[in-house]
C-alpha cells in the first residue's frame, strides 16, 4: 500500500513542514517528512478494534505495535507465539548496512520505496586525528561507496544523510521520531527512538527492503517486561545507571523476545534525550525494543527540535500513547531512582554491573588493570546536549583548581546539529581545554572504527566508554583492552582520575599544587536554552524526479557489485554436511552455543555462509536478528531439542538434516549424525519457521520470494 493512500489529508495540509521550523532550520525543511505522514486517527481506528477483540487493558507496547497491524480485525494475537504482520511508517539504515539493503531492494525490480526511509553515513568514519581530518580521509577512502548510496537514494525515493552528518539514532531522534511511530532501523540501537515514545526496531537489510517495498513486515508477537521507575534521579546517577542496572537484573539475553516497557512516577525525573540512552542500550539485554510512555519531557524535545505541532497533536492522543490502567506485563522490575547509585559495567561484557564505589575493590581482586588508558564519551547513547555539558561541568571544575584529564580523553558529537551548539555555547572549548579530542559526528571508537596507538595488540589495558558495547576487542581490535561502559559524567571523573579506582562521590582529586579537592556533582541543561544550532547543511533530499538518475556501481569495485539470487532448495534432505569447513561446493553446517549471532544487524553474517556453502546453523539459542537474517537469506536456523546434545557432536562429525520435504510450523526435524568411528545417533532440532519463510527457505532466499509473487 503506497504512503500516499494512508496519510491523513487534513493533517498533511495542517502540518505543512514549511510552518514548523525556524528560519535558521529552513535550510533543511525537507527532510522532515513525518510531520506530514502522522495518522493518529488511525493509530487510534486500530488500537480500539484490538482491545474490543482482546477485551483488556492494553500496554503501551501493545498499543503502538498492534496498532500498526496490516489486519487488526483478523490477526492472531497471542505474546511470544504468534507472527504479527506490520506497516512500520519508516526505514532507517546506516551507511554499512544500507549498501546490501540497497542492493537487494535494486534486485527487487520495483522503481520506488513505498514508506520514508534515510540512509545516514555514520559507520565508515574512522577516528585517527580529528573530526574535520577524519572526516575528510573517510570521504576519500570511502568514496565510491557514498556515491553509490548518494545515487541509490536519489534513484529509490530516500533520502540521503552525508557523512559528517552524524549517528542515524541521533539524527533519527532529532527529525524522524516521534510518540507513537513504528520505525524499522539496520542497526541493533535502532530502539534510541523510543526515548521519544516510539516503537523503534533494529533489523537487518532484508527486513528494511521488504517495508520499502510495502511488504507487511512480520515479527514474532512480542513478550512485554515492566519496569517501574519510582523516586528521582540526582547528583551522580544519571540515566544511563537504569540500563547499566536492568542489564545487570536481566544479562545479555535475559529481554529476548520482549519489548522493555519503562512505566511509573520515576519517569518524569528523566529528559527525553535519558529516556533515549535507556532506550539505546536495551539492545544489550536482546530486547525487541524498549520504550517510555509520553510525557512532557517529550514535547518539550520536540519544541526544541522544531516539531511542537507534533507534540501539540500528541497531547490529543494521549491515551493511545501511555499504558492502560492496570495493564498486564509478562514480567515486572521495580527501580528506585532516588536509591540507584552510579553504575560502570564490565570488562568484556554489558551485563557485568558493579556500583561505581565498588568497582575498584572488584578491579584489584580481579586482577583487571586500574590505570584508565582512555576514557571516551559520545556515541549513539550518550551524546545528547544534557550529556555534553553535564561532562563540561566536571571538566570546567578541573580547569578551575589547573588539573587537566591524565588518562587521553576522546569526545564525538552524535550529530551536526549537536557539535555546532557545543561549539557555540562553549562546552566543546572547554573539553578541549581539560585534555579532549573532539572526533567526528559518526560511531568512531564505539563500532571499533578507532586507529588506536597507545598500546600494542595483546597489551593489558583498561578503557572507560559512554558506549553501549564493550564485548572483547569491540573499540580497538585488542583482545586484552578491558573496556567499561559507563555515563559520560563517570567516564570524565575516571579520565581525570585516572584510574578505577576512584569514587567521585567520596573521594579527592590532587591539583598540580598539592591541594586536595572533591568534584562537585554534574549539572546541565537539559536542553539549549537559545534553539539549536543546525550546523552545515548536510542532507540530500530526493528528486521529485528521478528517472534520468543511474546508480553508481563500478564494475570493477572490490566492495559492491550488483546480486544475483541464490538458488532454490533442491527438494531434499541435506545430507553428509561437514562440520565447521568452508570449502567450495560443500555443503556445511554450524554447531554453535547460546545466544548466537549475538550483538549485530549485519546480515552479511548470514550472506557469507551462504555464498560459502553453509545450509544450517544448529545451536542452543539466537539472538533475534540474526535469527531473521538467516532465515531470509535461505538458511536453517535450527535448535537443539535438547541443549545438552550440542555435547553429543564432534568437530569432524557429517550430518544430515531430514524431514525437510514436510517443514511445517511447529514440527521437529533430525539430524542424523555420523561418527568418523562409523557409530551413528539422532537427535531432533527445533525451529521458529512459519508458512511465510518456510516459502523463503524453498524459493532460496525471500529476495526469491519477493521476485516469484511479482
Amino acid at each position: 500500500l503506497a504512503p500516499s493512500t494512508r496519510y491523513n489529508t487534513k493533517l498533511k495540509e495542517r502540518f505543512h513542514v514549511s510552518a514548523v521550523f525556524s528560519a535558521k532550520a529552513k535550510v533543511a525543511m525537507s527532510r522532515f517528512e513525518p510531520s506530514s505522514s502522522i495518522n493518529y486517527e488511525k493509530l487510534h481506528e486500530n488500537i480500539n478494534i484490538v482491545r474490543r477483540r482482546l477485551n483488556r487493558p492494553l500496554t503501551l507496547s501493545e498499543k503502538i505495535v498492534y496498532g500498526h497491524l496490516d489486519d487488526p480485525a483478523g490477526q492472531e494475537i497471542d505474546r511470544g507465539r504468534t507472527y504479527l504482520r506490520l506497516r512500520p511508517d519508516r526505514v532507517g539504515m546506516q551507511d554499512a548496512t544500507a549498501q546490501m539493503a540497497m542492493l537487494q531492494f535494486i534486485s527487487s525490480g520495483l522503481p520506488k520505496v513505498a514508506v520514508p526511509s534515510t540512509i545516514h553515513c555514520d559507520h565508515l568514519i574512522e577516528a585517527q586525528i580529528g573530526g574535520a581530518q577524519d572526516l575528510q580521509r573517510a570521504k576519500e577512502v570511502n568514496q565510491e561507496v557514498y556515491n553509490f548510496l548518494a545515487t541509490a537514494a536519489a534513484k529509490y525515493g530516500v533520502g540521503f544523510w552525508k557523512p559528517g552528518s552524524g549517528i542515524i539514532h541521533q539524527i533519527i531522534l532529532e527529525n524522524y521520531a516521534y510518540p507513537g511511530v513504528m520505525l524499522i532501523g539496520t542497526d541493533s540501537h535502532t530502539p534510541n527512538g523510543g526515548g521519544l515514545g516510539g516503537i523503534c526496531i533494529g533489523v537487518g537489510g532484508a527486513d528494511a527492503v521488504d517495508v520499502m517495498a510495502g511488504i507487511p513486515w512480520e515479527l514474532k508477537c512480542p513478550k512485554v517486561i515492566g519496569v517501574r521507575l519510582t523516586g528521582t534521579l540526582s547528583g551522580w546517577t544519571s540515566p544511563k545507571d537504569v540500563i547499566l542496572k536492568v542489564a545487570g537484573i536481566l544479562t545479555v539475553k535475559g529481554g529476548t523476545g520482549a519489548i522493555v516497557e519503562y512505566h511509573g512516577p520515576g519517569v518524569d525525573s528523566i529528559s527525553c534525550t535519558g529516556m533515549a540512552t535507556i532506550c539505546n542500550m536495551g539492545a544489550e539485554i536482546g530486547a525487541t525494543t524498549s520504550v517510555f510512555p509520553y510525557n512532557h519531557r517529550m514535547k518539550t524535545y520536540l519544541e526544541k527540535t522544531g516539531r511542537g505541532e507534533i507534540g501539540s497533536l500528541a497531547d490529543q492522543f494521549k491515551d493511545d500513547l501511555v499504558p492502560d490502567k492496570d495493564c498486564e506485563y509478562d514480567q515486572i522490575i521495580e527501580i528506585n531512582l532516588s536509591e540507584l547509585k552510579p553504575h560502570i559495567n564490565g570488562p568484556f561484557t554489558p551485563d557485568l554491573a558493579h556500583p561505581v564505589s565498588e568497582v575498584g575493590a572488584i578491579a584489584k581482586k580481579s586482577g583487571w588493570p586500574l590505570e584508565v588508558k582512555v576514557g571516551l564519551i559520545g556515541s549513539c547513547t550518550n551524546s545528547s546536549y544534557e550529556d555534553m555539558g553535564r561532562a563540561a561541568s566536571l571538566a570546567k571544575q578541573a580547569l578551575d583548581k589547573g588539573l587537566k584529564c591524565k588518562a587521553q580523553f576522546t569526545v564525538t558529537p552524535g550529530s551536526e546539529q549537536i557539535r555546532a551548539t557545543i561549539e557555540r555555547d562553549g562546552y566543546a572549548k572547554i573539553l578541549r581545554d581539560v585534555g579532549g579530542v573532539v572526533l567526528a559526528n559518526a560511531c568512531g571508537p564505539c563500532i571499533g572504527q578507532w586507529d588506536r596507538k597507545d598500546v600494542k595488540k595483546g597489551e593489558k589495558n583498561t578503557i572507560v566508554t559512554s558506549f553501549n558495547r564493550n564485548f572483547t576487542a569491540r573499540n580497538d581490535a585488542n583482545p586484552a583492552t578491558h573496556a567499561f561502559v559507563t555515563s559520560p559524567e563517570i567516564v570524565t571523573a575516571l579520565a581525570l582520575a585516572g584510574t578505577l579506582n576512584f569514587n567521585p562521590e567520596t573521594d579527592y582529586l590532587t591539583t598540580p599544587n598539592g591541594e586536595k579537592f572533591k568534584l562537585e556533582a554534574p549539572t546541565g541543561d537539559e536542553l539549549p536554552s537559545r534553539d539549536f544550532d543546525p550546523g552545515q547543511d548536510t542532507y540530500q533530499h530526493p528528486p521529485a524526479e528521478s528517472s534520468s538518475v543511474k546508480v553508481d556501481v563500478n564494475p570493477a569495485s572490490n566492495r559492491l557489485q550488483l546480486l544475483e539470487p541464490f538458488d532454490k532448495w533442491h527438494g531434499k534432505d541435506l545430507e553428509n554436511m561437514r562440520i565447521l569447513i568452508k570449502a567450495s561446493g560443500v555443503n556445511w553446517v554450524v554447531v554453535g552455543d547460546e545466544n548466537y549471532g549475538e550483538g549485530s544487524s549485519r546480515e552479511h553474517a548470514a550472506l557469507e555462509p551462504r555464498h560459502l556453502g553453509g545450509r544450517a546453523i544448529i545451536v542452543k539459542s539466537f539472538a533475534r536478528i540474526h535469527e531473521t537474517n538467516l532465515k531470509k537469506q535461505g538458511l536453517l536456523p535450527l535448535t537443539f531439542a535438547n541443549p545438552q546434545d550440542y555435547d553429543r557432536i564432534r568437530p569432524d562429525d557429517k550430518i544430515s538434516i531430514t524431514g525437510l520435504k514436510s517443514l511445517a510450523p511447529g514440527k521437529q526435524l533430525t539430524a542424523e549424525i555420523k561418527h568418523s568411528d562409523g557409530s551413528q545417533e539422532s537427535i531432533s532440532l527445533n525451529h521458529t519457521f512459519n508458512e511465510t519463510q518456510i516459502e523463503w527457505f524453498k524459493a532460496g532466499s525471500a529476495l526469491n520470494r519477493m521476485k516469484e509473487l511479482q
